[in-house]
Order: structure tokens, then sequence, then C-alpha cells
């Protein structure tokens, strides 16, 4: 005998396509019906690519098909349209998944936690601020923000007649997180669809103004509000973040990999903790490792935009919420950070 709960786990082993989560967990599955040894499963997707649906229908009817007595497999899908792209204010329809005012985002992502992506995403805004461009981070993490103690920002955003939400500004650049809503010890308890939800009034009902740039500061792997953002958001690429040694190449490569299955350009690879130079005597000591992120770079086909050195300063004016960046320019790490604005500023308009 069948049951709706074994179709369940056998469906839980495919992934959604360019994810590392399965179809189960992203709840795309609304409905098993078992009639004796035949199974019918309805499930709902929300994208304009017909590859998807398609690739999704044949993974699980070859799942289901492992079923001790299975007889026939019918799997009905539901395609929606993602979330409806808002108008210029001419009336026009703008490019599909294109945010008014904002004429690139650019995502900075990493596979793994603890690899300082946070520290490299508030850098990188910063130091393309420093190009005379009008520059906004969003903290996507919604279950880990650290925007706002980097930016030493703490206040409420406020909310404008029109409902819209207003960024907060700290060192030229508009901040938003969830961190500015919740309470330092107050963490974000958020299943699927609100975290679709949260991630979706982040990007659109911000009042971000006009932005040359918007840097999204991803969490880690490849979950939710991956997924929300690459289906609702027209990016100008992603920026991989890793520290050179293997256990963090390896999910670097799954988050570029997801971003290329699903045609996001990887605009290069960042490698972070690249090494730390001792201050008594300037001798460099690889402490992760050398040579990772070169390798990795050459390997995924994209630059390797910069190599950022383990220091003290940079820990210390992050937890002052002042970017070394910003505050120390001087700072080996902070003029890292100023090639690797500049060079991408350049490959982004050429």
């Amino acid at each position: 005998m069948i049951t709706p709960e074994q179709v369940r786990e056998k469906l839980s082993t495919v992934k959604y396509p360019g994810f590392s989560r399965d179809i189960v967990s992203f709840g795309l599955v609304k409905d098993v019906r078992i009639t004796g040894v035949d199974v019918l499963v309805q499930m709902a997707i929300a994208t304009n690519d017909a590859r998807i649906p398609q690739t999704i229908k044949d993974g699980s009817e070859a799942a289901l098909a492992q079923l001790p007595g299975v007889g026939q497999v019918t799997i009905r899908i539901d395609i929606q349209a993602p979330p409806q792209v808002p108008q210029a204010s001419s009336g026009a329809p703008m490019a599909a998944g294109a945010i008014e005012g904002i004429k690139r985002v650019i995502a900075v992502a990493s596979g793994k936690g603890g690899v300082g992506k946070s520290t490299v995403a508030a850098n990188l805004a910063v130091a393309l601020s420093q190009t005379g461009a009008a520059v906004g981070l969003c903290d996507c993490d919604l279950y880990g923000p650290s925007i706002g103690l980097m930016f030493g920002a703490n206040e409420r955003p406020m909310a404008t007649e029109d409902n819209r939400i207003l960024p907060i500004e700290r060192y030229g650049l508009r901040l938003m997180s969830m961190g500015f809503l919740l309470d330092d010890t107050a963490p974000a308890i958020l299943r699927g669809p609100m975290v679709t939800k949260y991630t979706q009034q982040f990007l659109r009902q911000v009042d971000w103004g006009e932005l040359d740039y918007l840097v999204l500061d991803l969490p880690p792997g490849t979950g939710d509000i991956q997924l929300t953002i690459v289906q609702t958001v027209a990016l100008a690429g992603a920026i991989i973040v890793t520290t050179p040694q293997e256990v963090a190449l390896i999910d670097a490569r799954k988050a570029a990999t997801m971003f290329q299955k699903v045609n996001v350009p990887v605009l290069g690879l960042i490698e972070n903790m690249s090494y730390f130079l001792s201050p008594s005597d300037g001798k460099r000591y690889d402490i992760f490792g050398s040579g990772g992120g070169e390798r990795e770079a050459a390997r995924l086909k994209v630059p390797l935009l910069g190599q950022i050195p383990i220091d003290i300063p940079t820990r210390e004016a992050g937890d002052r919420g002042q970017p070394v960046t910003s505050v120390d320019p001087a700072n080996p790490v902070a003029q890292a950070f100023q090639k690797i604005a500049l060079d991408l500023k350049q490959s982004l308009i050429s």
C-alpha cells in the first residue's frame, strides 16, 4: 500500500533546478492522491522558464517510479507567473525584473557562512560609493542580519504616505536590513512564504530612489531567498566570496553553479581572509592556505577580483559600526576594495 508520506519522501530527493534544496521543502507539492497503486501529484510553480517545470516533472516521475508496486504516475503542475513587475512612473512597463530607479543590482553570495561575506558586501558598497556612484545596500540575510551593526545603525525605518519604506542612510549609502525591524535578541522566525514576502518587500517596497548600484548581501547557501531574488529581479551579476581552503571552495563552487544555471553572470570571485601580515615584522602567513581562490576562479572561468587579507583594524572598525573602507581609506584592505570597485565598475560599463 503506497502512502502520501512515501510519495513525499521520494519527491524530497528531487532538487529544484540550480538549487540544493528539494521541491518538497520549497513548498511546490500541493496535493498527493493515491488511487489503488496509481499516484497523482499536484504542484504549483511560479516561473517564466518552461524548462524548469519540465525538469521537475521528469525528475519527479523518475523518483516515484522507484516506489515498489507503483502503477500510473501523474504529475500535474500549475505554472503561475512570477509577481508582476511594477510600472515606471511614466506608465510604461519596466524591463522584466527591473527595480524602478536602479540601474544595476549586484548580488554578493557565498556557498557557506563564516567567509566574511557581509564584510565584503559592506566595504564593496562603500568603495563603489567612493567612485561617485549612488549606492544602496540591502541585507537579504533575514535570519542573520548584520549590516545594521556594521554601519552603526539601529533606528527603525520610517514609511512614506504611500506606504513605501524609507531606507536608513549611513556613509553615503541607503541601507535596509531585517535588523532594523527587530530587537538585537529577537530571532526572525520565518517560513518559506514569509521569507519570500519580506525579500520582495525589501527590494520593491523600499524607496531606494535613483541608484547606480544596489548591492544585495545574500545569506549563505542556495535557499528560498536566492530563489526569490533570481526569479523576480534582473541581476547585473553575482560576486562569489570564499576563503582559500578547500572546505570553503566546495561551497563557493555550488553557489557559482547555481547562478550560472539560472543565467545570472558571475562577475568574479573574491578571496577573503586570504593571508595575514604580521604587524610586527610584516611577515605573511597563509593561515587558510594559498592559491585556492585563484585556482577556483580559473576553473569557473571568471575573474579573481581581489584577495583581501585578514586585518585587525577591519574587524575593529566593523564592530564599531564604521566600515574600514570609509574611515581608513589608506588601509590595505580598504585599498583592495577600492581597486575591486573600480575594476567592477569598468567591467559593468564595457
